[in-house]
């Protein structure tokens, strides 16, 4: 396990063909549409319940948290106790939405390279903004969760592009998932790990093996998975 960073896991509802939405649009989303359908519904409230249980710390994006309307909340909304940390470049966070965030989490945390970000022109007392001039450096992120704000774990609940950037530089330790009884497909519908395909010998090693370590069945034909990632991929020559 690291030492010099948080202890991730990859945290998600899944359907059975790894899309973890319903559409390529934001207007859909998984949350509010499977909730919707008969034969999915009915145990939709486990995943809900499972993600109670996670870290005190998630890692989310600025366009997950457009997608499910944050932006447009106008509701008080109840203190938590977790901390975010959102990635957002864009920007999708507006204003309004970013002052619901603090006053829904504890600690938001706003990751950026975007110098115009409407954060820097909040004065919030439980939000801290870090600023990467060019690329978001996510090695030194991690650290600097560690040794700076002294995060020890994070579920991370981002999109795939994102889920396959933190893969891809051993960022991930862990992955939780909760399988629903379904197929969606779409060659665009978003999955658990999106990102740049694999097509050199040389990449390979970007395929990271997993090892089991609980199979729960759940109620009404859901399962529960969760694995340690091996980071170093052993090719044979």
């Amino acid at each position: 396990m690291p030492i010099n960073r948080p202890v991730t896991t990859l945290f998600l509802l899944t359907s059975l063909d790894g899309k973890i939405s319903t559409s390529d649009v934001d207007s859909r989303d998984s949350d509010k549409d499977l909730c919707r359908i008969k034969g999915i519904k009915e145990g939709i409230n486990q995943y809900y319940d499972l993600e109670q249980k996670t870290d005190l710390v998630s890692l989310n994006t600025g366009r997950v948290m457009a997608k499910i309307g944050i932006n447009k909340r106008k509701d008080e909304p109840k203190k938590m106790i977790v901390d975010f940390v959102i990635i957002d470049n864009k920007p999708h966070l507006k204003k309004g939405g970013l002052i619901y965030l603090t006053k829904w989490v504890k600690t938001l945390y706003l990751v950026t390279n975007n110098k115009n970000h409407p954060a820097f022109k909040l004065n919030c007392d439980n939000m801290k903004i870090i600023y990467y001039p060019k690329q978001i450096n996510f090695n030194d992120l991690f650290i600097k969760l560690k040794k700076e704000y002294k995060i020890k774990k994070i579920t991370i609940q981002s999109g795939g592009t994102l889920n396959a950037t933190l893969l891809r530089k051993k960022l991930i330790d862990k992955v939780s998932l909760v399988l629903a009884p379904c197929l969606i497909g779409g060659n665009k519908t978003p999955t658990l790990i999106d990102g740049d395909c694999i097509r050199k010998e040389n990449e390979l090693s970007n395929i990271k093996a997993l090892k089991l370590n609980k199979c729960i069945v759940l109620k009404n034909s859901y399962l529960h998975l969760t694995y340690d990632v091996i980071k170093d991929t052993d090719l044979e020559q």
